[in-house]
């Protein structure tokens, strides 16, 4: 089940962050975050203030989440994206992060499919996405599902240094 997230499902959201960070930090995982930089708490708190963050729900358990929103960071100017689609048109998946417990049960691609009709009730024309160039396991599932690489964009993101940050598009 997808919906929006309440205040009652930030430490459970904050617990999948420290256990994504733990799996990067015993080389379990190649995602390109460091603990206490990003994701923390207060991205998840940002993006429910916003009204932006969704949660994927199962047994009661939050195993996935995501900030979804028509914001398009600054970065991305730097992307050649295949249209100029007007910002009102596209929407952008942030932050996706699954339970690591939970891995290899569809539940990134199950949030991607709900992202893309999200973006379909809203009539975009666009949906925009990144990830670290190290991150090859989500490079993967996002080909997997019909997103272009459009470009790398080298810069300093969320707080980390030296990123080479993958920008990934799919049209509707």
């Amino acid at each position: 089940m997808f919906r929006k997230a309440v205040p009652g499902d930030l430490d459970q959201i904050a617990a999948i962050y420290d256990a994504i960070h733990t799996e990067e930090e015993t080389g379990r995982a190649a995602i390109g975050w460091i603990r206490a930089i990003y994701p923390t708490r207060q991205t998840a708190v940002d993006a429910l203030q916003a009204d932006s963050l969704y949660v994927a729900e199962e047994e009661g358990r939050i195993v996935a989440a995501a900030k979804i929103d028509q914001t398009q960071v600054p970065e991305y100017a730097d992307a050649p994206w295949s249209r100029d689609d007007a910002p009102e048109h596209v929407l952008v998946l942030h932050t996706l992060v699954v339970d690591p417990s939970y891995k290899g049960r569809g539940c990134a691609t199950r949030f991607v499919h709900f992202y893309e009709d999200l973006g379909r009730k809203r009539n975009c024309t666009a949906l925009r996405m990144d990830t670290n160039e190290r991150n090859a396991a989500a490079r993967s599932l996002y080909a997997g599902l019909g997103y272009q690489e459009v470009g790398i964009v080298s810069c300093d993101f969320n707080g980390i240094p030296g990123v080479r940050l993958v920008c990934l598009e799919k049209l509707l």
